[in-house]
């Protein structure tokens, strides 16, 4: 008895030293090699601010080569300078990233200018809120075309060039907590993001032959320039019912999409990453 004892203590010794060499092994890997991205080319939309900024910031800091899009033109290019100030290389795409051929001109211009397409990221999103029985048809037309039909369109032409080029990819789309848990006033955007977290999951078997991975993150509250200017005391009020206490920030959101950009998550494909602090799991309303 006593000797089945010692043994599964030494189990669970050898599996915590194994677990804790990976941990260290890992944050080498992210933090301490700028060059993890060395010449990869990225295209992101809706990057001008919020998460899709965070992603693109570090991406490019890591060595890769960014098309950075945003609808707003002003927007955009400060964007690209704070990047370009940082030492990265990143230009931008102005334009609307739910119209295809303004997709298709996105990827145009990462091959024009950088050579080739290894990364897709659909970023761009419309959160609207209201009720299920008055909710407009001109609120939904717009909230499906940018937050579905924008991220189908650049994971088909995204996939495309990347077949066409041999060497498989990355695509990676957003989902939201809210595809997973009900969210007072948000049906219609909740239906869309688990929309795209069933998006992930066929996609990542579509294109798995062709190398290409597919996967999905789902932010939960997360503090950005539009949750803090337009949702009250939104990091106090998500805070007091995170599990973690706090809300996410956007570096949290971009260290997870960087990971699965990166080649420690070759064989993740079909997936879709909670990024809540927990807060799905109990799920009460702020």
């Amino acid at each position: 008895m006593g000797c089945e004892i010692n043994k599964n203590r030494f189990c669970i010794l050898e599996i915590a030293s194994q677990l804790k060499n990976t941990y260290i092994r890992l944050q080498s890997f992210f933090y301490m090699n700028e060059a993890l991205f060395q010449d990869k080319v990225a295209v992101i939309t809706g990057a001008g601010i919020g998460i899709g900024f965070e992603i693109a910031r570090q991406l490019a800091t890591k060595g890769a080569c960014v098309v950075l899009n945003d609808v707003d033109e002003s927007v955009a290019n400060q964007a690209v300078a704070k990047i370009q100030e940082e030492g990265g290389r990143c230009i931008a795409a102005v334009g609307d990233s739910s119209d295809l051929d303004f997709i298709q001109s996105m990827i145009d211009q990462a091959v024009i200018n950088f050579g080739k397409l290894d990364f897709a990221i659909a970023n761009a999103g419309s959160t609207t809120f209201g009720g299920f029985l008055d909710y407009p048809l001109e609120r939904f037309q717009r909230l499906v075309a940018v937050n579905l039909q924008g991220t189908f369109f650049l994971a088909q032409k995204a996939a495309n060039q990347m077949i066409k080029q041999g060497s498989g990819g990355r695509i990676l789309v957003m989902s939201s907590a809210a595809g997973y848990q009900y969210h007072p006033e948000l049906t219609a955007y909740g239906m869309s993001k688990a929309a795209i977290k069933f998006l992930a999951r066929s996609l990542g078997v579509d294109l798995a032959p062709q190398g290409i991975t597919v996967n999905a993150i789902a932010p939960g509250a997360t503090i950005t320039e539009r949750t803090v200017q337009t949702e009250g005391d939104y990091a106090n009020d998500w805070s007091r019912i995170t599990p973690t206490g706090r809300a996410a920030t956007t570096e949290d959101i971009a260290n997870a999409a960087l990971f699965l950009l990166s080649p420690a998550a070759s064989q993740i494909t079909g997936q879709t990453i909670l990024i809540d602090g927990g807060w799905t799991a109990v799920s009460p309303p702020p």
